[in-house]
């Protein structure tokens, strides 16, 4: 008989154990994931920041560099996409595709000196380096939030309780494959 009451109430107290801390993990992933909500949040200020600028940039530029018109038909196609885009994973495609655009337009202002030379051009490209920057920055801390979230769904006993609540998994914003690629940069003209 004594032995029947310390196994009830060794497994009631594990119970009450496993109940006790699993409501500190579910407190847990609720403001990790708001963390990561914010955090996004700022990842798409920074981009809306950008875009703010690129119109200005465009027509800054957009008589001088007649020739590259695809170019900037690309940054606002692109800026379109970011605009309209619905969900992150949308927003990452869009933004990536920017990040493309504009790293062709870099590579024009490197064969076209007289782009450079423009005080209004170099400000707004300043202006572009540093919110790229930010944006980087940004993305980043994203991912180190969404890095310690999914490290925390998966680890036990936490990952009992994202079981049992539904906590689902969150995606890292990736560079795409084109980033790999070095662009090519040539000083001689056709």
């Amino acid at each position: 008989m004594i032995r029947q009451l310390r196994t009830i109430g060794t497994l009631a107290l594990l119970l009450v154990a496993g109940a006790a801390s699993s409501g500190c993990s579910y407190n847990q992933f609720v403001s990790q994931e708001e963390a990561i909500k914010t955090q996004w949040a700022q990842v798409e200020n920074q981009l809306q920041r950008r875009n703010d600028l690129i119109p200005n940039l465009v027509e800054t530029t957009k008589g001088v560099a007649q020739q590259e018109r695809d170019v900037f038909g690309q940054i606002a196609e692109s800026r379109a996409r970011l605009a309209g885009a619905q969900t992150p994973e949308q927003t990452m495609q869009a933004a990536n595709e920017q990040s493309a655009a504009l790293a062709r337009l870099l590579v024009i202002v490197e064969n076209y000196p007289q782009l450079r030379s423009s005080e209004t051009f170099n400000r707004l490209m300043d202006e572009l380096a540093g919110t790229e920057n930010r944006i980087a920055v940004e993305r980043m801390r994203y991912n180190e939030r969404v890095q310690a979230y999914n490290t925390s769904r998966r680890q036990f006993p936490s990952n009992i309780t994202a079981s049992i609540f539904g906590f689902q998994e969150y995606a890292v914003f990736n560079a795409p494959p084109e980033a790999e690629r070095v662009p090519s940069v040539t000083f001689e003209r056709s």
